[in-house]
């Protein structure tokens, strides 16, 4: 899988459109679901998505070879997301959907006190400062590692970490 993202990352630098293509393909439904986990509607999360693929192609010599392209991707999506809620801060109702936010889960069957619990769980991620949003959802819902979920957002392991220690005992206050 790395050699196949590592001369995908070396198609799209040399321009090639087809590598762009495979690019959306490839992470199209990941940004998505981000966009969704962040708390945008339906019709925000499809142009913020789009805006990130834009973002990428106008902005692909910036992807150097020691950046995973998953991380670097990822880190485009977040600021089109957090330029998005700087210009419309307050004006988007937080609109979750439970099938989107949870489909990694394997149950076929939802118990309605699960559903209920995780509703609850997904309102209080949203109701976190953006920051630490970001790192529970980069980590617990997109699946990223500590190490790419801070490569997304530009920051440091140890401030990664710090951020998402804080998040979850923000998480753990709303929730007592």
């Amino acid at each position: 899988m790395a050699k196949e993202q590592d001369s995908l990352a070396a198609r799209l630098r040399a321009g090639d459109h087809q590598a762009a293509v495979e690019l959306v393909d490839c992470y199209h439904r990941q940004i998505y679901l981000l966009m969704r986990r962040m708390g945008h509607s339906r019709q925000v999360s499809e142009d913020l998505t789009q805006e990130s693929f834009l973002q990428a192609w106008q902005h692909i010599n910036q992807l150097r070879g020691d950046k995973a392209l998953s991380s670097w991707i990822y880190r485009i999506a977040a600021n089109v997301s957090n330029v998005y809620l700087r210009r419309h801060r307050g004006n988007e109702a937080a609109d979750i959907d439970l099938a989107e936010m949870s489909e990694d889960n394997n149950s076929d069957v939802a118990v309605p006190e699960d559903l209920e619990q995780t509703a609850i769980l997904k309102a209080a991620v949203l109701r976190l400062p953006e920051k630490l949003k970001q790192t529970i959802v980069l980590h617990y819902l997109q699946q990223l590692s500590i190490s790419e979920a801070a490569q997304a957002i530009g920051v440091r392991n140890g401030t990664f970490k710090s951020r998402l220690s804080r998040a979850l005992e923000a998480l753990k206050k709303q929730l007592e």
